[in-house]
């Protein structure tokens, strides 16, 4: 059994409800030490006293903030746990919203939260049960490890889960990072029509057992061929851009090519591609067309009939219906704020 790697309380109005804090993820890389190039001697770090030259324990160390003119405020942790609220162990909630509101963007990490003992279970599950059947999740913040954190909760089958998120301010505004943002609508209309074909030919359920880091493999595999002083094989180098006047025909074959991985056959999937080139040079004008919208395809829809729109679909519908931050939902998330929008609207 894993222990908790923070405990505390829920609290929200007058209500506190004890919980237990557990990663509920972990990263997968591989380990290494250094050494000095062309030797066998290990790299060491050590915490060294720079008047003294002489090595320090970890306990005996205090934070030092720099407040200028070569002058430190000393801190121990006691002090800093003394400012924290609830002496870091409250995890205070500010305000219940939609999840599907919240922008993937701000998400860092996440937790499993249990119940803090067998005698605070039902309030947990009171809590629980009832984020589930309003579809919202809990914003708040706790300080964990010299640390305030955004947090949103949410239910999850038996469980809440905690994911740590960065604040607004932490959140770098790309208009800052990039010299130039990218503009819409460069693209002709075919080349647009075939790129959407390409996502709809590429579509799927989510499925996280599909994907596999593949690199940490790679590198295992390097460090047992080298074990054995067996060659290496290098990786394939990266593509080369598409250039701007091969963008249609590449389009085209990456069709036909992700068609006939998903039929298993070779002629069907090649069909509508052909057909669209076809189409394009006899009727220019009907080539340019915009492709059908799912709101204009089927603007009836909603409750339950959303089950049976495609994501491309229904992310169309989304945008139909302005929803923001739609591109990055999950799909059950975005069925949620569809349903929510058609509601409104009506």
């Amino acid at each position: 059994m894993a222990r908790p790697i923070w405990t505390g309380a829920i609290t929200f109005g007058l209500v506190s409800v004890p919980v237990a804090m557990y990663s509920a993820t972990h990263e997968h890389e591989v380990s290494f030490h250094q050494f000095e190039k062309g030797t066998s001697d290990r790299i060491r770090y050590r915490r060294v006293n720079e008047r003294t030259g002489k090595e320090v324990d970890f306990d005996d160390i205090v934070k030092g903030a720099d407040v200028g003119g070569g002058d430190y405020v000393l801190l121990d942790q006691d002090e800093l746990d003394s400012v924290a609220p609830g002496r870091s162990r409250s995890l205070d909630i500010h305000r219940f919203v939609e999840l599907a509101d919240i922008d993937p963007l701000y998400y860092q990490k996440t937790y499993w939260l249990g119940p803090g003992s067998d005698e605070t279970a039902k309030v947990y599950g009171l809590l629980r049960d009832a984020m589930a059947d309003t579809g919202r999740a809990a914003v708040g913040t706790l300080v964990m490890r010299g640390k305030e954190y955004l947090t949103a909760i949410r239910a999850d089958g038996p469980l809440l889960v905690l994911q740590t998120m960065f604040f607004a301010d932490e959140v770098r505004d790309p208009k800052e990072q990039l010299d130039e943002l990218p503009k819409r609508n460069t693209a002709k209309p075919a080349e647009l029509h075939m790129a959407q074909q390409l996502i709809d030919s590429m579509s799927g359920p989510w499925k996280p057992a599909d994907f596999r880091d593949t690199y940490t493999d790679r590198v295992n595999k390097l460090i047992k061929a080298k074990q054995k002083g067996k060659e290496v094989t290098t990786a394939d180098p990266a593509p080369e851009p598409t250039a701007a006047s091969d963008l249609f025909e590449v389009l085209r074959r990456s069709v036909e090519a992700a068609s006939k991985r998903r039929s298993g056959a070779d002629a069907p999937a090649a069909k509508p591609a052909k057909a669209a080139k076809q189409d394009k040079a006899a009727h220019p004008a009907k080539a340019a067309k915009p492709r059908k919208t799912a709101k204009a395809a089927k603007p009836a829809r909603a409750g339950n009939d959303l089950a049976d729109l495609s994501k491309t679909e229904l992310t169309q519908l989304a945008r139909d219906l302005d929803i923001p931050g739609r591109t990055k939902l999950t799909r059950p998330d975005l069925e949620k704020a569809v349903r929510k929008a058609q509601r409104k609207a009506a």
